[in-house]
């Protein structure tokens, strides 16, 4: 099992470089990318602004702890951004023209190839860096009495958020091995991640209990800051970590499925 990932990880890191060598290969458009993704998080940092000049205060929550709900999403959608969209977005062109039967000679995982093979640096830097500093900026702020188990569990929420985060996006796309079409899927999908850039107690009660049990996009960004906030119970805590692992089961089930159904392009 070692070796596997270990040959894995250096896979990877093969990827890594191409990727960033391939950006550093058009470094205009690398920019442009960091550039208007910039803009994008000034927007995003509208919603903090205003809320430090009305003094918001939404279900106990201060401007501060807004503060920290902003930053965790931002660097989720930073890691969404370099990770997940550059290849989930090209799935449906792989069942379509063929391009998986390339893929599927090769001697490793199809589903690791597929979901890895690509990194996209310049839409993800502003997100990930100006996440961590809104993140660091709440904690200094809230002034929190953390102990080393807080600690632990906002950085395991976090990971467990970016491993739902695969799952909830992955899915969604899997549907191109039965339908040409899929670009209404991704927007509804696209949409309920947006759902994020607030904290979860500005939606009232049925539309929280459908966005953590049902559909569970809150989980990815809400369950981290609330950990540290001491805000989540123990019946939250449980889901917090089953939800991923039960959806990562869930999508490996139905890519196996999804596979089996594709028909190759040259047959």
């Amino acid at each position: 099992m070692m070796k596997k990932l270990k040959r894995y990880l250096m896979l990877y890191h093969v990827f890594f470089k191409n990727s960033l060598a391939g950006s550093m290969e058009y470094r205009a458009n690398f920019l442009m990318a960091i550039l208007v993704e910039c803009a994008f998080l000034l927007i995003k940092l509208l919603y903090v602004i205003v809320s430090y000049q009305m003094d918001l205060r939404v279900n106990g929550l201060t401007p501060d702890s807004i503060l920290l709900f902003v930053g965790t999403y931002t660097f989720i959608t930073g890691i969404m951004s370099l990770i997940y969209f550059p290849n989930f977005l090209k799935i449906p062109y792989y069942v379509q023209d063929g391009t998986l039967d390339i893929y599927l000679t090769k001697p490793v995982s199809l589903q690791f190839m597929i979901s890895f093979r690509y990194i996209d640096f310049g839409w993800a830097i502003p997100n990930i860096f100006g996440g961590i500093a809104m993140i660091a900026i709440a904690f200094v702020k809230l002034d929190l009495q953390l102990r080393i188990g807080q600690i632990l569990g906002f950085i395991l929420y976090n990971f467990l958020g970016i491993v739902l985060t695969y799952s909830l996006l992955f899915l969604p796309e899997l549907l191109a091995f039965w339908f040409t079409k899929t670009q209404w899927i991704r927007q509804i999908v696209y949409a309920l991640w947006d759902f994020n850039n607030m904290p979860m107690h500005i939606y009232g009660r049925p539309l929280r209990n459908i966005g953590v049990y049902i559909i569970p996009f809150f989980v990815i960004t809400n369950f981290p800051p609330l950990m540290i906030l001491g805000k989540l119970n123990i019946l939250d805590i449980a889901w917090g970590i089953f939800i991923p692992n039960f959806l990562l089961i869930v999508t490996r089930v139905v890519w196996k499925i999804a596979v089996r159904k594709y028909e190759s392009a040259s047959s």
